[in-house]
């Protein structure tokens, strides 16, 4: 289907009985922000694009330069089934692209920083596409002490398994916008499940991600049920990861597919991943931005914790999944390290910057790693030069300030903003004392 134009937009409008139409984008946490629209107004809107107060947005502008346009894609046009009453009257979304008043891409706006970078792989002759996996978790509400609805484990059914209506409501709201699923499960962990979306080219899938939230979010509280993306909300059980599945094509052919070479991974590939390895300590700030997000990546608990690559290997940051005849165009690499409740757009651009540093530097690809390396001696892991990625916050923050990449891909002003709000992060993490201080040390000191 060819993508949506202002006309086409207003026609449905017209078509679909539309009432608000909702502009949609995220902050430089990538919280989604929202305001709407009416009918009346759109024409203008989708010309001139909507004004807001910048300043109230985390990561935008300063007071004194607070004026912002919001300007919808048209691309991006959906109804929203949950808001929507069939014919009777409907309600609609698009995501928008940041601007000054003076027309120009604001640089702190998280869309125009992704899309930045894919119009440096597309100068390279190249198209991004991405197809993440999100794990999350159904609670019976959002209370500090979290309480989940089922023991269930790996692929479980019902009665193991009690998340199952609430995923299909979930598949068929997302494929009602559009959104294309492959398939939904339950994950390893107690209430823990995971839907998993049908690559497609970078930009669309940064979009996806965020509605995808959204819908799995608004699904489950309409059944009085709380879906989190924290990435660790239970003690003792595997965190929520998202791991990342990666392609570059040139035009219809994948440029990561190589008949001639070693496990069929062309040069390019070879490059690409090897970046990744070599930038994976800078960018899992953006990555992995939250204080609980170190909290799953341990030993232990399928989460990554040491940079190599494999291809059976599932301990590796990076897996390469075996080539299948004749499925060419599936030739692609897992990153496996972020997790679902990162800023994709910003998550995404580092993940490409990394990989385009191997690409124009040509960097050399270490030997695969089929060990377990959570069972390997530190003195083993040295031996084949295995690091592990940063342990806390505060550490990754230390890693992504020293970062070329990381500031060149974000531009001079997000990266300012994202580094300035993680250290608040942090120092807030650094001041509180938890439960578990008071739990251990009260009694005896």
């Amino acid at each position: 289907m060819d993508q949506m134009t202002k006309e086409d937009v207003l026609k449905n409008v017209r078509d679909k009985n539309v009432k608000f139409i909702q502009f949609w984008f995220t902050d430089v946490l990538g919280m989604l922000k929202s305001f709407t629209v009416s009918p009346s107004e759109l024409e203008v809107g989708m010309n001139e694009g909507m004004g807001f107060d910048g300043s109230s947005i985390e990561g935008f502008a300063r007071i004194e330069e607070s004026d912002m346009i919001a300007m919808p894609d048209p691309a991006t046009f959906s109804i929203i089934p949950w808001l929507s009453n069939g014919d009777n009257s409907a309600v609609a979304r698009m995501f928008c692209d940041i601007q000054t008043p003076d027309g120009k891409s604001y640089e702190g706006d998280p869309r125009y920083v992704f899309k930045r970078m894919l119009k440096r792989v597309a100068d390279m002759g190249f198209t991004l596409y991405a197809g993440p996996e999100l794990e999350y978790f159904y609670l019976k509400d959002s209370s500090p002490a979290p309480s989940t609805l089922d023991k269930g484990g790996y692929f479980d059914i019902a009665p193991a398994d009690m998340g199952d209506g609430l995923r299909r409501e979930t598949v068929q709201t997302l494929q009602a916008m559009g959104i294309e699923v492959e398939y939904a499960h339950h994950e390893v962990a107690p209430s823990q499940h995971e839907i998993d979306l049908r690559y497609c080219e970078g930009l669309k899938m940064a979009d996806i991600v965020m509605t995808y939230r959204t819908i799995v979010k608004e699904v489950a509280a309409r059944n009085n049920i709380y879906a989190t993306f924290m990435p660790k909300p239970l003690m003792g059980e595997n965190g929520s990861g998202m791991h990342v599945h990666q392609s570059l094509f040139s035009g219809s052919r994948n440029s990561m597919y190589d008949e001639a070479k070693e496990y069929h991974l062309s040069d390019i590939a070879r490059y690409y991943i090897a970046g990744l390895l070599k930038h994976a300590r800078e960018i899992t700030a953006v990555t992995n931005q939250w204080v609980n997000s170190y909290k799953r990546l341990v030993p232990g608990y399928e989460a990554p914790v040491y940079i190599s690559w494999a291809r059976r290997n599932r301990s590796t940051l990076v897996r390469v999944p075996m080539y299948k005849p004749g499925k060419e165009i599936a030739t692609r690499l897992e990153y496996r390290s972020p997790d679902p409740a990162c800023n994709p757009y910003l998550a995404f651009a580092v993940m490409l910057a990394a990989g385009l540093e191997g690409m124009e530097k040509k960097y050399s690809l270490p030997d695969p790693v089929e060990e377990d390396i959570y069972r390997m001696s530190r003195e083993r892991r040295k031996e084949l030069g295995i690091r592990a990625l940063p342990g806390s916050l505060v550490e990754a923050i230390q890693e992504v300030e020293n970062s070329a990449v990381v500031k060149k891909a974000l531009g001079e002003h997000t990266f300012n903003k994202f580094v300035e709000n993680k250290k608040i992060e942090r120092n807030l993490y650094r001041r509180h004392v938890s439960k578990y201080e008071l739990e251990r040390y009260l009694p005896i000191l």
